[in-house]
């Protein structure tokens, strides 16, 4: 008898060869059907409930895949790419995790029947290629020779960025808010953080607005807050990481004094310090003052007596986004106070939106800024809404920078499909398989936004393929009309870059999953856990 060599921990998971590969492909499978119905116009939503009981009903691929607590291995890749996906371009999300499952659901026959799995990730690596440089091809510079015809472009991929979201009822008024604010930054870099988002439950969804310069909520305030003036033109503004407010002593603080006088001096020095920071910050001009600590009731009244207006515990990010946009410094002394180190807006007002206040500073000379106030009914509506600008912000930041646009709605996967069906014909070999079948993969878009609509997918797409045989290359899906339409002409527009970008990841997500032959679990270390020590007074059991 031979002795049984251990070389991994007793308990370690083993498994590999040709079924490890296919339960990897039936787990995607499985992810895929969690995000396949949000495609689209007519696409579901989906609730998810996390561990603290906190509800988010989304629709964004992305959002969905990150709450997801996926822990099988293979499966995480799907995560992966539809994050890539959301930080690269900001939509195409769910569209990603589904072409990637259609290629391995499409690609699994061939690993059941033997086929080497480098063969397939070749395959599927000269299909990725050629697809790309199709887009490439195909893509459609948009000439725009005037501001107007720009932003008539923009608003039709945000338009179509927003069809398939929860505000698609009022995408034409959110579509000129969000190509607004993107026009609104400084060119070329256009910085997200430069976008405020504020919600504000109440209110419908039409009430929303943009602010063309920096707005927050009003922070607590104490007495004397009403008396300040709540608007200035032309206003100077001293930002400060200074508590302006007397501490109460800790404590475990002792001052030991002789006498009533020697502890009066202390009490004085205390207010002879606070009232010094305040006189210097009168003395420098500024007529906002604003904290990131807290400002108390008496330098609220100092301030108030001046007609200078203030606001403490101001958030970090309103702060910094204050300081980008007005010049200035963020201050954490009082001393040398000089007027370089404030910033400069040419109107400040303070507004009463739905419940809240809300100070709102334009005409900011640094940098460009602005701010998407958003009304609305529940909370997790509006974060919803917050979600589907985003997607819409990246879409037309995209677009700026790279003015190649696609037509949406199915048309250019089935191009791809009808392409690389072509090129496969071409080929002798095992490739000849492996490439058809990538390229019935790409119809998974089509037929989905079909199945989510609930048409006749088969018939569509029939309808579909014929008229792209025809030469007709912009044809897709028109949910409106339950038919086909030429969806470049209906301005069902994307930037090449969403499709370029989705094509790219989910081969690459496909090519790794293929390669993936042997998953080795390490056994959960059970001898680490800390032994459990007795209460305090717990008898000893047994």
């Amino acid at each position: 008898m031979q002795p049984q060599i251990l070389v991994l921990k007793e308990g370690t998971d083993q498994s590999q060869g040709k079924p490890q590969l296919v339960s990897n492909i039936n787990a995607c499978q499985l992810v895929v059907d969690a995000v396949r119905t949000t495609l689209g116009p007519r696409g579901m939503d989906k609730l998810i409930v996390d561990h603290g009981g906190k509800a988010v009903i989304s629709n964004d691929g992305a959002t969905i895949m990150k709450l997801l607590d996926i822990v099988h291995p293979a499966a995480k890749t799907l995560v992966d790419i539809a994050k890539s996906q959301d930080a690269e371009v900001g939509d195409g999300t769910t569209s990603v995790v589904i072409l990637a499952g259609e290629i391995l659901k499409r690609l699994k026959p061939f690993v059941e029947e033997g086929v080497h799995p480098r063969i397939i990730v070749r395959a599927v690596r000269t299909a990725s290629k050629l697809a790309v440089d199709k887009v490439k091809e195909m893509a459609v510079k948009v000439e725009s020779k005037s501001p107007e015809e720009q932003r008539d472009l923009l608003q039709k991929c945000a338009v179509t960025a927003m069809s398939s979201k929860l505000i698609h009822q009022q995408k034409d008024h959110f579509s000129k808010m969000v190509v607004d604010a993107v026009l609104s930054l400084d060119a070329p870099l256009l910085p997200l953080d430069m976008i405020g988002i504020k919600k504000i439950t109440g209110g419908a969804l039409e009430d929303s607005f943009l602010v063309d310069g920096v707005a927050f909520k009003k922070a607590f305030s104490y007495a004397g807050f009403e008396m300040q003036p709540k608007s200035y033109d032309y206003c100077k503004i001293a930002l400060l990481n200074i508590e302006l407010e007397l501490k109460a002593e800790r404590d475990n603080a002792e001052v030991r004094v002789n006498n009533v006088l020697e502890y009066q001096k202390v009490v004085d020095a205390e207010w002879q310090i606070l009232y010094e920071k305040l006189a210097a910050l009168h003395a420098s001009g500024a007529n906002v003052v604003l904290s990131k600590l807290p400002i108390g009731d008496v330098a609220t009244q100092y301030f108030a007596d001046r007609d200078m207006f203030c606001a403490g515990r101001v958030p970090d990010e309103d702060i910094k986004r204050t300081q980008r946009a007005c010049g200035g410094a963020v201050l954490s002394s009082t001393r040398d106070l000089n007027p370089d180190a404030l910033g400069h807006c040419a109107q400040f007002t303070e507004r009463q939106i739905g419940g809240e206040r809300y100070n709102i500073f334009t005409g900011c000379p640094a940098a460009k800024t602005c701010t998407l106030i958003l009304r609305g009914g529940a909370e997790q509506f509006l974060e919803e809404t917050e979600r589907s600008l985003h997607d819409a912000i990246m879409i037309v930041r995209r677009t700026i920078k790279n003015d190649a646009v696609v037509a949406g709605g199915g048309a250019i996967d089935m191009e791809l499909s009808k392409h690389l069906r072509d090129y496969s014909k071409g080929i002798a070999g095992k490739e000849q398989l492996l490439i058809g079948a990538v390229a019935r993969a790409f119809e998974a878009i089509p037929r989905q936004l079909c199945d989510n609509a609930g048409f006749d997918a088969t018939n569509l797409l029939n309808k579909l393929r014929q008229k792209h045989h025809q030469g007709e290359i912009w044809y897709g899906v028109d949910i409106q009309k339950e038919d086909i339409e030429d969806n470049f002409v209906s301005c069902v527009w994307e930037p090449a870059i969403i499709k370029i970008n989705a094509i790219t990841a989910a081969c690459e997500a496909a090519s790794q999953i293929l390669s993936i032959d042997e998953t080795i679990k390490n056994v959960k270390s059970s001898g680490d856990m800390p032994a459990q020590g007795r209460g305090m007074g717990r008898p000893r059991m047994g």
